[in-house]
């Protein structure tokens, strides 16, 4: 039996109101909701705030005050970004400030104010008391050797870095403005050289293409090499290499020779008989010499001006030639390092000129290449001679070591590329029982004053023990020069690449050399290693005569611009250049007249 207490304790229950929906599941929608009843679902939650969410939504903080203020900003962008939480979303939830209350709010500060003093960087201020010590000893020093102060230098000589150690690192040393090396790498800055071209431009020139040297170097696709080298033809003669000069070295370094003798021929292309009948039989339809060839392949890193005839005929034969006016045969000296050579003030013979060095870099290569090479005992005679040596002509003189040797590379796409290349020597070692012999090539690099050379290492202290620095600096210099040998190497299948640092006797005398050193490099190896593609030096070429045959016949030009990394392409006049031709070949026979 249940007590009479517990029915009057209990709970009554009252049933809910639940709409019909005859049709669907759910409350009803539409004409059918009963918005009249204040229980239905739609009158009873009319006007009720309702906020967006999701269920992959993380939950923040309702308020945090120790996370930092990026953190807080990168919470808004991934809330903009994702849609959610923007200008005006969620508004019923926001907190409201009520208007009469905020404008009669006002915040007063008792706490003293403090003045905040600005304090530089570490890595400035560094910088900044660097520069005040290199101020105060350039004032000591020009103060005791009675020069203008560092102030009142004038501007374009204000940040320049001494060459040495001593006047410190400059504004654009280690931890100055611009980090380390600052704007111009280590060598702080510089003042701008406006070169002149090569050629001057002519109003009738028409130009064909433009291309970005660092482009290329960068893009040009890495071909494969010739598909076949053919040698067509052997002229002239080599001698054997002298071995005593691998133990040259600043101990007992050996004075350079002059080749009073010695007649050297740096003919055009056009020029040259035996190229003139190999195109007239038809055995190439591109052709050109080592140098012209080496050139081009390796221009990406030049960076004087320079310019290049390319003569195109009836039959569809390119001929890369060179003016006979050019400074194309002349090398270069410290080309590419971070300050070239110039004409300075202290220099009142001009002994360091970019001209001057080019002339003396030049002989020097000459006769090194002669030198190091035995007597005519031990010569080797090819089948052909000299096509440039004249007998009638001889005066004394007879040609330099050099063997021309004349190959075919078949590059594919039908070109047959006929170039004549150069080796100096022939180098003979035995191999067991029997004489190996290897052709080489010989050049020379050249040390005129290492003090005017911006961190120039000093050969004599250094080129002994620490070769390999001496080098790298060599690299860095002359980086176009040598790679452009290391090309002509390579097109004249030379098995040893001998390379020769001759240094001046004395910094202020131009005209007695020393031989320091000298070392064989293996020409693909030393490629490598200077990080010269062969693909790229190929794919250049390939480009180039793919531009010109699509061209018709003519006369073009390509030029590096003097001052833009730019090599340009025009189309010529077929006379262009020729008044030139004429003037010297007049010259030349007034001269003759005059010694009749």
């Amino acid at each position: 039996l249940i007590p009479r207490s517990f029915h009057s304790s209990t709970m009554s229950f009252s049933i809910p109101y639940v709409p019909k929906n005859p049709t669907s599941w759910g409350p009803p929608a539409g004409d059918e909701a009963d918005d009249a009843n204040p229980n239905s679902p739609t009158a009873k939650f009319a006007g009720l705030p309702f906020a967006p969410f999701g269920r992959s939504d993380r939950l923040g903080r309702a308020a945090d005050f120790t996370s930092s203020y990026h953190a807080h900003q990168q919470r808004q962008r991934d809330r903009r970004r994702l849609g959610r939480d923007g200008e005006g979303a969620n508004a019923e939830f926001q907190y409201k400030v009520d208007a009469e209350e905020d404008r009669t709010f006002e915040l007063v500060d008792t706490a003293k104010a403090q003045t905040r003093r600005y304090v530089a960087p570490a890595r400035k201020r560094q910088a900044m008391n660097r520069l005040k010590m290199l101020n105060a000893k350039q004032k000591r020093e020009a103060a005791n050797a009675g020069q203008p102060t560092y102030k009142n230098a004038p501007q374009r000589t204000r940040w320049n870095r001494p060459s040495g150690r001593t006047g410190g690192r400059g504004r654009g040393g280690r931890g100055g403005r611009g980090g380390r090396g600052g704007r111009f790498g280590r060598g702080g800055w510089r003042e701008r050289v406006e070169r002149q071209a090569s050629v001057s431009v002519r109003p009738d020139w028409q130009r064909v293409d433009e291309f970005d040297l660092p482009k290329i170097a960068k893009h040009i696709s890495n071909t494969d090499a010739p598909a076949e080298e053919q040698d067509l033809l052997w002229c002239g003669f080599v001698d054997q290499y002298n071995d005593s000069f691998d133990r040259v070295s600043t101990r007992v370094p050996v004075p350079l020779k002059r080749a009073e003798n010695k007649e050297f021929y740096p003919v055009t292309t056009m020029d040259d008989p035996v190229i003139e009948k190999l195109a007239i039989d038809g055995v190439g339809n591109v052709f050109a010499t080592d140098a012209i060839l080496a050139h081009l392949m390796t221009s990406p890193r030049s960076v004087y001006p320079w310019d290049i005839v390319v003569q195109k005929l009836p039959g569809g034969a390119l001929f890369f030639d060179k003016r006979d006016a050019s400074q194309f045969d002349y090398l270069t000296v410290n080309e590419t390092a971070n300050q070239p050579p110039r004409k300075e003030d202290d220099d009142p013979d001009g002994i360091n000129a970019p001209e001057r060095l080019s002339l003396e870099a030049t002989m020097i290569n000459q006769n090194f290449s002669q030198q190091i090479l035995k007597s005519s005992k031990t010569r080797k005679t090819f089948d052909l001679p000299n096509p440039f040596y004249d007998d009638e002509d001889d005066d004394g003189m007879e040609p330099a070591s050099v063997a021309y040797r004349y190959r075919r590379f078949d590059l594919g796409d039908d070109i047959q590329l006929v170039c004549r290349t150069e080796l100096h020597g022939v180098v003979k070692k035995k191999v067991g029982t029997k004489d190996n012999e290897e052709y080489m090539t010989a050049f020379a690099l050249n040390e005129f004053d290492s003090s005017k050379v911006n961190l120039g290492i000093n050969w004599r202290d250094k080129i002994d023990s620490q070769r390999g620095a001496v080098l790298a600096s060599e690299l860095k210099n002359n980086s176009f020069k040598l790679a452009k040998w290391t090309a002509q190497s390579i097109l004249a299948g030379a098995a040893q690449m001998k390379i020769g640092f001759v240094s001046r006797n004395a910094p202020k005398d131009p005209y007695q050399h020393v031989v320091l050193a000298t070392q064989f490099y293996r020409p693909r190896d030393f490629a490598a290693q200077i990080t010269l593609s062969e693909g790229g030096m190929w794919g250049l070429i390939r480009m180039l005569v793919g531009l010109f045959r699509e061209r018709p016949e003519g006369k073009y030009v390509i030029m590096r611009d003097p001052n833009k990394a730019i090599m340009r392409v025009y189309g010529v006049p077929p006379d262009t250049f020729e008044s030139d031709d004429e003037d010297d070949d007049e010259e030349e026979e007034e001269e003759a007249e005059d010694e009749e």
